[in-house]
């Protein structure tokens, strides 16, 4: 009688340990390395690249470019919880996510993302959504007007960012056709690259780059904020693996080797060239090399991040010098020839590097489905051309629609002359 007893209840407690076995789980190293790549992200934007940016405009417009930064930061946290995050990462649409998840519906404290908490998957996705349209602000900086900037910001989030993100990470179309990108060369880079030489054009140049007269301000406060984006970086690309494991380590290695080879190649380079080493030289090769590494970062080995590395500093380099010198396009702080370039080209060699054929070059592999090399840089290809196109031809008719919305973008001539410090803020970055 007791057997038989204790057999039935053994036998009733089946389905409830099945059921906590179905149950997921938080692991915490991994919620602690996301809990840390997050907070890293955010330091990119405030206060890296603030400080990147500021000290590379002129003194009476440092403060403008601190403040875009800082509210576009803001504005783009709130329309993540609004209904950015839904729009990215809801659904099963091949192009966009659905409204469910608006006001982040269902994100409690105890709903999760694979193995973390999906409050802090969120939050992590919530700061690249944060520092990319603030890339975006080299493009068009010291002549825009403050409104239009946080107008264009919203729409741009809305009708490029969260689609793109979709369809890259979200389960879209690019990701079903097994692009490779780790952490956001087309989501990021392109899209910001390709949106800021748009607005570059559409804004025209700077009364400051037809004279020639367009030297930073502040190169101590650029290379410090250089020194923040370089360390935040760990977090943009180690925290991508999502997980505190073999992958984000590598992550992290190939994206400090790829911004230190860019910063070197960058400087020897221009010294061969111009016959000085610059620090700004020195710091856009940096930014280069990481740009460029991010979609691959997580795909590739050290020796493959060491030549992509090297290409940026040599490709965007030269792109620099077209955008500026060929086709006169007053991109500001070179935000497509860096990130732009930079983006396509990593997204590009992650189809090459990520090969397990290429001896000491080796990676970790093509994508699933994917059996050659030519295969998945064709799927590459797909991705970069298609985040090209449709960032390009939303980005214009976003721009022209704030042009209506607030009676132009531009500042008038005189206004540019004084700075936009005072003109939007009626302040001063620097007391005289």
């Amino acid at each position: 009688m007791l057997k038989t007893f204790l057999s039935i209840f053994f036998l009733s407690l089946f389905p409830l340990i099945s059921f906590a076995a179905d149950e997921p789980s938080i692991n915490g190293a991994n919620t602690a390395w996301i809990l840390t790549s997050t907070a890293l992200v955010l330091f990119m934007t405030l206060p890296g690249l603030a400080l990147f940016y500021g000290g590379l405009v002129k003194s009476r417009n440092v403060l403008s470019i601190l403040m875009q930064c800082f509210a576009i930061a803001g504005i783009a946290s709130i329309f993540w919880l609004v209904v950015g995050y839904s729009l990215a990462f809801s659904g099963d649409g091949a192009f966009v996510g659905n409204f469910s998840k608006m006001m982040f519906n269902g994100v409690t404290e105890g709903s999760v993302s694979g193995d973390i908490p999906e409050s802090l998957f969120a939050l992590f996705q919530m700061t690249f959504a944060v520092i990319t349209p603030a890339l975006i602000i080299g493009g068009f900086a010291e002549r825009i007007k403050f409104s239009s900037v946080l107008l264009f910001t919203i729409l741009w989030l809305a009708f490029v960012y969260a689609p793109i993100t979709h369809w890259v990470w979200g389960g879209g179309w690019l990701q079903e056709m097994g692009l490779l990108d780790f952490a956001g060369g087309t989501v990021v880079h392109i899209t910001a690259g390709v949106a800021a030489l748009v607005t570059a054009i559409m804004i025209g140049p700077r009364k400051s780059f037809v004279r020639g007269n367009t030297a930073p301000h502040n190169m101590t406060m650029t290379i410090t904020g250089a020194g923040m984006l370089w360390v935040g970086w760990f977090g943009f690309n180690g925290g991508s693996a999502l997980a505190a494991n073999g992958d984000a380590a590598m992550a992290m290695l190939v994206t400090h080797i790829s911004a230190a080879t860019g910063a070197i190649t960058w400087m020897c380079y221009e010294w061969k060239k111009y016959g000085k080493p610059t620090a700004l030289g020195s710091v856009t090769g940096m930014v280069a090399g990481l740009g460029t590494i991010t979609p691959a970062s997580g795909f590739v080995g050290p020796a493959g991040a060491l030549v992509i590395g090297f290409l940026a500093g040599v490709v965007c380099f030269n792109a620099t010098l077209l955008i500026k010198q060929k086709f006169k396009i007053d991109d500001s702080l070179d935000v497509f020839p860096v990130h732009g370039v930079g983006g396509m080209l990593g997204t590009f060699l992650a189809g090459i590097f990520a090969s397990t054929q290429l001896g000491l070059f080796s990676g970790q592999g093509f994508a699933d489905g994917i059996e050659s090399m030519g295969a998945q840089i064709g799927v590459q290809l797909v991705g970069i051309i298609s985040t090209f196109i449709y960032t390009a031809i939303a980005t214009y008719l976003i721009f022209k629609v704030v042009g209506m919305i607030t009676n132009g973008v531009r500042v008038s001539d005189d206004e540019e002359s004084q700075g936009l410090d005072l003109v939007d803020h009626n302040e001063r970055g620097y007391e005289i």
